[in-house]
């Protein structure tokens, strides 16, 4: 064996399935793990979903392999979506394209536009898999920091002082993960001034859109969106199947269509079940994203509570389905982190594995119960 591929000598395990594997663990083990880390929901579908998958799956003729762009009445659904929640018109033959997941995209949207030697630009902190696949394919990282008492504001200034001539992308998202940062209109402008400016494509990942959130909104609703950007979104976290890893790419026709040269050497095509419920999904309607903002804004105060009871500071204006937190002077976040796991069997997330920025920051996960927050907060109380 001459060994492993250079291109995985800098990338790590993906932190969740290293720290996940800890805490299944301890669970084994007999310990009582309250698990505030990840954001899997844990929130049922709707039951027209589960039918729509459970009648599909007892179709004998249901189990072959599907067309690589799903099915037509999938891509109208999620045209139809963008048009009633963000008021946009896309064309679902050319300007819609599903994925298994955005985290699918975000590889295959990097295979499709970067090579060997490229730039990217990359908010800190951010999603780790921005930076990841970056390492993969031999792309090199700019970070760029975010202003948290302007939204979110990417510092524009900063980044157009530096040579970005070998730039092509920007990974942009709003509701920003894991800070909550809302970002603005105003703020979009910015950017698709800058794009036109830098020749660089923005690519808004958006799968907390409708969490926590007053004014859903793509950037591709605005002027000049399309013709600078493209846009992932997701039904993971929105309508609650994380597990089945259905998302979506939106743009103009001839971006999509070069992402759909990669993705269709790397899969089958969705189980058509999935896609079924999926549509049954995208019509739920404002009714469904009110029920469950009731849930997560009970639980987003409980979870305020538990901050205040560990001394952390947070944006009580912050979005999506996280709390980002600053945790006090001569804390650590690692420290702190490690303490609440193995003395008080609560997982957290340290901000660190989001960039440098989220060295001094947790992240607090919405996706528990409201009397397993509770139970979490009494934990914490006898010690301080």
């Amino acid at each position: 064996m001459k060994g492993f591929a250079t291109r995985i000598e800098g990338v790590e395990e993906y932190y969740f399935s290293t720290k996940l594997r800890e805490v299944n663990r301890l669970l084994a083990e007999g310990k009582p793990v309250l698990n505030l880390g990840i954001g899997s929901p844990d929130l049922s579908p709707d039951r027209s979903v589960i039918d729509a998958l459970k009648n599909t799956a007892e179709n004998e003729q249901a189990h072959g392999y599907q067309g690589y762009q799903g099915i037509p009445e999938l891509r109208l659904a999620m045209a139809n979506y963008y048009a009633s929640e963000f008021g946009i018109l896309l064309d679902p033959n050319r300007e819609i394209l599903p994925l298994m997941g955005s985290k699918e995209g975000i590889f295959h949207i990097s295979m499709a536009f970067l090579n060997s030697g490229d730039q990217v630009l990359i908010p800190n902190p951010g999603y780790p898999t921005y930076a990841a696949v970056a390492q993969l394919l031999g792309v090199n990282p700019i970070y760029y920091n975010l202003d948290l008492t302007n939204e979110g504001r990417p510092n524009l200034e900063e980044l157009e002082t530096q040579d970005l001539s070998r730039v092509k992308l920007m990974w942009l998202n709003y509701p920003h993960m894991p800070t909550g940062a809302p970002g603005s209109e105003k703020i979009w402008h910015e950017l698709i001034a800058f794009a036109q400016r830098q020749g660089i494509v923005l690519v808004h990942d958006n799968p907390y859109s409708h969490i926590l959130n007053p004014k859903p909104t793509s950037f591709l609703a605005l002027p000049g969106g399309k013709e600078v950007g493209l846009e992932l979104n997701s039904l993971s976290k929105t309508f609650n199947i994380p597990g089945w890893r259905v998302g979506m790419l939106c743009g103009q026709a001839a971006w999509v269509n070069a992402v759909l040269k990669v993705k269709s050497n790397m899969d089958s095509g969705m189980f058509l079940g999935l896609q079924k419920g999926a549509v049954a999904a995208l019509v739920l309607g404002k009714s469904w994203f009110e029920r469950q903002n009731e849930v997560y804004t009970s639980r987003r105060k409980l979870v305020w509570a538990l901050a205040d009871q560990l001394g952390l500071t947070y944006d009580p204006n912050a979005t999506g389905l996280f709390v980002w937190c600053r945790v006090p002077e001569g804390t650590t976040a690692e420290g702190l982190v490690d303490h609440l796991l193995y003395e008080k069997n609560i997982f957290i997330t340290p901000g660190k594995i989001f960039g440098s920025a989220g060295n001094d920051f947790v992240r607090i996960s919405l996706c528990l119960q409201e009397f397993k927050i509770l139970e979490a907060i009494n934990r914490i109380k006898p010690t301080l």
